[in-house]
């Protein structure tokens, strides 16, 4: 049976984990024990803590404030709905967060209680915007677009050359070589 005789805190793969509020797990270092998986950016607890603040700062629906985040990270990190909204919801439920309905949406905003565990809470929140921000700056650093684009132009001129019917072994070689000559000059750079 799976988990069958696991203690409290310890994954279906034997490792440990922290349990955050809300019981959601983190695991230790390396992936998250999910068949290679990439972490998340941020645990269940974080996760809450931040769109507790978000909430905090102005009422929002779930949509809302999953792109609130998108939009601080730079377009880093968006949270998946299937993420956001059950931990709105059990914000709520812990009484966090009130939903006021709004048309066909809920907004959500921070109750008293919230507030105050935002407040108690000041490091941390402060941690995971920080979090957000320094994303935000590494991807503004690092567009891709110009490198998406030379990496077509190449793939095309690769593709057109060698579709070709006169291509011999000696020609495929040469574009490899000048394939390996990019990359070594790519690894040279001085940054």
């Amino acid at each position: 049976m799976r988990g069958a005789g696991r203690n409290k805190g310890e994954s279906f793969d034997g490792s440990h984990e922290e349990v955050g509020f809300g019981g959601g797990r983190r695991g230790r270092g390396g992936h998250a024990g999910h068949g290679g998986r990439r972490r998340r950016l941020f645990d269940s607890a974080e996760l809450q803590l931040l769109l507790l603040s978000l909430a905090g700062e102005q009422p929002a629906h779930g949509y809302e404030l999953i792109r609130g985040i998108e939009a601080r990270s730079n377009g880093g990190y968006s949270p998946s709905p299937g993420v956001v909204y059950p931990a709105l919801t059990f914000m709520e439920e812990a009484g966090l967060l009130e939903a006021v309905q709004d048309g066909a949406r809920k907004n959500y905003r921070a109750t008293e209680e919230g507030k105050a565990h935002i407040a108690a809470n000041a490091d941390a929140v402060a941690h995971v915007q920080a979090r957000l921000t320094s994303l935000a700056q590494v991807r503004e650093r690092t567009d891709g677009a110009p490198i998406r684009r030379a990496m077509q132009n190449l793939k095309t001129a690769i593709f057109d050359r060698l579709s070709q019917d006169q291509v011999d072994r000696e020609t495929i070689l040469r574009v490899a070589g000048f394939i390996d000559d990019a990359a070594r000059n790519i690894e040279r750079i001085d940054v």
